[in-house]
């Protein structure tokens, strides 16, 4: 161990839902804060790179109510309070994460960007070496819950350097306000998209672009039906090694009240993608030039796992293959808020199971030689 490097048996990196689930069932199965107890048997810290609590929700749109949000499940032992629906979801939801991280004492350093984990040497079985803005960590376990709010995805077209007019990703939104009689062009087919979609259409003219035709389920979601099948399908695709899409890619796009909403006013006349971008606006699939004001990539997000690149858990598809929330490439390593665990139900599951797999790990190096 290098001077100033200090240890821990298990790091976290992330502190949204699925890292805060690792940690309450670390911390469960008795592991100690590796800040406050380092020389316990084992021990834990978790690294996040936000200021505050709140995970990635703290940086949405503030136009962004409980209302309207998918659905949050409650952190383990802590069902999530009663919501106003009026609340904006970058308020409420952190408020609810630093209760529980409260309540548990978990031991969290913040803000602290992990930059790369790496194998202390050649050997599998190694320590890990997790490098920060804030120093050095050796751990035997890593649990990522990294997320993707980091990693967004801007597309490239054909002359976006020469638009006069504003581009801006998702996670630059603030509010629909700041669009008031513009043109602005969406580009996206999520559930992003359409959430902004709505509330822009209300106060600009819009017009909506996708690369696919976007599908639109009837009835309602259900976690038994439409969610295992769902789940069924991401896993399939983690475990061969193939990069994963969005959430709604899998499930198509549910008829929300803002869905009907936006339709009703019009707003969901969806456009083929544009061909290029012009100083003055778009040119169409078809050749017809539209004059914008504004482009919005609505385009989502990518995991955020470029300081896992050390570890090689790439294969050549460009994917992690994975069995539950282990990469195949690294027994010491585990993806959580990842693949078939995005959700916050299954952020919260994955955090069991790493754990899990973890304490396993971990008891098998105390087992005497045969």
């Amino acid at each position: 161990m290098t001077e100033g490097t200090r240890r821990a048996a298990v790091v976290v990196i992330g502190a949204g839902q699925a890292g805060l689930s690792a940690a309450y069932h670390l911390q469960r199965r008795g592991f100690a804060s590796a800040i406050d107890e380092p020389g316990a048997s084992r021990t834990f810290v978790v690294l996040d790179a936000d200021a505050a609590p709140g995970g990635a929700w703290q940086h949405r749109w503030e136009s962004l109510r409980m209302a309207t949000v998918n659905g949050i499940f409650g952190l383990p032992a802590m069902p999530t309070p009663p919501f106003d629906p009026d609340a904006p979801s970058r308020d409420a939801v952190p408020s609810y994460f630093a209760e529980f991280e409260r309540t548990h004492a978990l031991p969290i350093l913040r803000p602290v960007r992990v930059l790369s984990v790496r194998g202390a040497s050649d050997d599998p079985d190694d320590d890990l070496i997790v490098t920060s803005d804030a120093g050095k960590w050796t751990a035997r376990a890593v649990i990522n819950a990294t997320g993707t709010w980091t990693n967004p995805t801007l597309p490239v077209y054909p002359g976006s350097e020469t638009f006069r007019g504003r581009q801006l990703h998702t996670r630059d939104f603030a509010s629909a306000e700041e669009f008031a009689g513009l043109r602005v062009a969406i580009v996206g087919g999520g559930i992003s998209a359409i959430q902004q979609l709505d509330e822009i259409s209300r106060v600009a003219t819009t017009f909506w672009y996708t690369r696919r035709e976007p599908v639109f389920i009837e009835g309602e979601f259900t976690p038994e039906t439409t969610g295992r099948d769902t789940i069924a399908k991401v896993v399939a695709d983690v475990e061969a090694g193939r990069p994963t899409g969005s959430i709604v890619s899998y499930t198509g796009l549910p008829w929300t009240p803002y869905a009907r909403a936006a339709k009703a006013r019009g707003a969901l006349e969806r456009r083929p993608m544009f061909t290029a971008i012009e100083p003055g606006g778009v040119r169409e699939a078809d050749g017809a030039f539209t004059p914008v004001d504004v482009i919005l990539w609505a385009t989502g997000f990518r995991p955020a796992l470029a300081h896992l690149d050390p570890l090689g858990l790439r294969n050549d598809l460009g994917g992690i293959p994975m069995r539950g929330t282990q990469p195949v490439a690294d027994a010491r390593v585990h993806l959580v808020g990842y693949g078939p665990s995005q959700s916050t139900v299954g952020a919260n599951r994955a955090g069991r199971e790493a754990v899990a797999r973890v304490v396993a790990l971990l008891d098998r190096e105390l087992e005497p030689a045969a």
